[in-house]
């Protein structure tokens, strides 16, 4: 693959870059400690994803999700809440037809005069298990922008999310990964909306607050005023997932790692690797696993100042997250943002770098150039030498 740098401007046309506010939720594993629910597996893309083998399986971690915005569906629109997120590649809102959708606005096709019929069975699997439903077609709008006769799964069944989708503040995903990894190769809404001439790069950045406020995402291109110095580019080196090389990752100036690669995903909260590496690293600064989950480690919270920095190396540069980024606390508890996932080979082992990451630095995801551009958001300058 050729890597072409983007000489990306802020002078891009007004009307061609559409900002898209974003909120903050609780996690949907916070949801479930808060509600004395079942923990969540201690694999959340399960045991027999089949990563290596079914390109079809989005590598996503819902249960951790945590960042959400507004859409519509049909004519007149039909509002939604949905995550939006990099990690998969598909629309899907819940159904008229569901069932156990609990207080979740429902799509109504026959509300819409633009609707359009398909009726092929959809399924996506979750590591909490699937949802299921049926492909239609309706006009979508995010941001103010359009894109007709997008191909979308009306979700009928939602058993497999459980209690923390009934209860949790988003409907349903918006993916904004590639095409190569859509399910049944639904050309997705990005795609749509740059062949349809309403946005002109198939570009999307994200901008996700530190102190509970409100995020941004943009559609077109990136806003410059979010972060300091210029972005700089990392190639994907696999279509699909955002997936680039992953140069190292130490502490204290000690090797982490042996995967060669990481994943850029906003559809996760935390960071997550390899089970055994996470493991060595958590008794490194001194977590425990929690008693309920093994994957997931808390930490006495008045070690936090004198723990090390976590610095990730990407297209050679030092990326560095301090104890105050990548520890949660919740409530008397602090969690080491930092969970075990094994993904099997080929694909794996990796890194994967969610909204943990992506808060410290502005995350830029260029389709155009098959690229992710990184940047110290403005509060974390302090954070990496560039």
């Amino acid at each position: 693959m050729v890597f072409k740098v983007l000489a990306l401007s802020a002078a891009v046309v007004a009307s061609a870059v559409i900002t898209v506010p974003i909120k903050k939720m609780k996690t949907q594993a916070q949801v479930y400690r808060d509600n004395n629910l079942m923990p969540i597996p201690e694999d959340p893309f399960g045991a027999n994803r089949g990563m290596g083998t079914d390109p079809d399986v989005p590598i996503h971690d819902y249960q951790n999700a945590q960042y959400y915005g507004e859409m519509t569906v049909g004519t007149p629109p039909q509002k939604f809440s949905v995550i939006f997120d990099t990690g998969s590649s598909n629309l899907w809102v819940p159904s008229k037809q569901c069932t156990n959708c609990g207080s979740h606005p429902l799509y109504d096709s026959s509300s819409s005069s633009t609707s359009t019929k398909n009726g092929t069975i959809f399924k996506i699997q979750y590591g909490s298990g699937p949802v299921s439903g049926f492909l239609s077609g309706d006009a979508v709008t995010v941001g103010g922008v359009s894109t007709t006769a997008q191909t979308f799964a009306e979700i009928t069944d939602t058993t497999g999310l459980g209690l923390a989708y009934k209860l949790g503040k988003f409907d349903g995903i918006l993916g904004l990964g590639y095409r190569d990894i859509s399910v049944d190769g639904i050309q997705t809404v990005m795609g749509n909306l740059k062949a349809q001439g309403a946005i002109e790069k198939n570009i999307v950045s994200f901008y996700l607050s530190s102190d509970g406020s409100d995020g941004e995402m943009m559609l077109g291109g990136y806003d410059a005023t979010k972060f300091t110095g210029l972005p700089k580019f990392i190639p994907v080196s696999q279509k699909g997932y955002w997936e680039t090389k992953l140069d190292g990752f130490t502490v204290n100036g000690a090797k982490v790692t042996t995967a060669a690669n990481c994943i850029f995903d906003t559809g996760t909260s935390l960071l997550a690797g390899p089970t055994g590496e996470v493991k060595k690293l958590a008794a490194t600064i001194g977590a425990k696993p929690m008693f309920l989950n093994r994957n997931e480690y808390k930490i006495d919270c008045s070690k936090i100042d004198s723990l090390p920095d976590l610095v990730f190396i990407l297209g050679g540069n030092p990326y560095a997250l301090k104890a105050k980024d990548y520890i949660i606390q919740s409530g008397t508890i602090c969690l080491f943002g930092v969970t075990g996932i094994d993904v099997p080979a080929p694909r794996g082992p990796l890194w994967i770098l969610g909204d943990i990451f992506i808060r410290q630095f502005y995350t830029i995801f260029d389709q155009e150039n098959d690229q992710v551009g990184l940047a110290p958001v403005a509060a974390a300058v302090e954070k990496v030498a560039l």
